[in-house]
């Protein structure tokens, strides 16, 4: 099931499913079939028919909640330790120039906590403790303006054929325009 916004269910949500789930397994002990207890608790077929096979391997341990699926592998002590890492800059932590990239973030965790996250991961994680991605504000010392200029203006129109020629021409593709 996938909720809106990522959110997932709260503590009080994933109460409320796991009390559906021991009200099945009351239900499993007096030998109701699912298809009844599926109409009771309005739940679907295949749900009770998983929580059976739970319930038969493991008992009512089985059908208990297992927590949040997303909890954050970095805690907010791991999360402040990692944003002072990076506004000391990339050049610090060995890398030639002064751009964080989203495999360079993930790196690092995974130097500082030993941690693995997928560069996906990583972009949630930034996002959620509010780093945005940047773009450079200025151009590249190396640009030379005048030579880009001299290029748009002699070498770029020889460059650029024209799409078609100005003359009239003919539908078919082996006469030429007989008048």
């Amino acid at each position: 099931m996938r909720y809106v916004q990522g959110g997932g269910l709260t503590e009080a949500g994933r109460a409320a499913r796991e009390r559906i789930r021991l009200q099945a397994v009351g239900r499993f002990e007096r030998g109701d079939k699912n298809r009844e207890i599926a109409a009771a608790l309005r739940v679907s077929e295949r749900s009770v028919e998983r929580w059976r096979r739970h319930w038969r391997e493991r008992g009512e341990a089985g059908v208990l909640s297992k927590g949040s699926p997303g909890r954050p592998r970095l805690s907010e002590k791991q999360v402040a330790k990692l944003e002072r890492e990076l506004e000391r800059g990339p050049l610090v932590h060995g890398w030639v120039d002064q751009r964080w990239t989203l495999a360079r973030v993930k790196t690092l965790i995974g130097r500082l906590f030993h941690v693995s996250y997928t560069v996906e991961g990583t972009w949630r994680l930034l996002k959620r403790h509010g780093w945005s991605w940047q773009q450079p504000a200025r151009r590249a010392i190396e640009r030379d303006d005048a030579a880009v200029d001299l290029w748009k203006k002699e070498v770029w129109p020889r460059v650029r054929a024209s799409r078609r020629p100005a003359t009239d021409g003919s539908s078919s593709r082996t006469r030429p325009v007989s008048r």
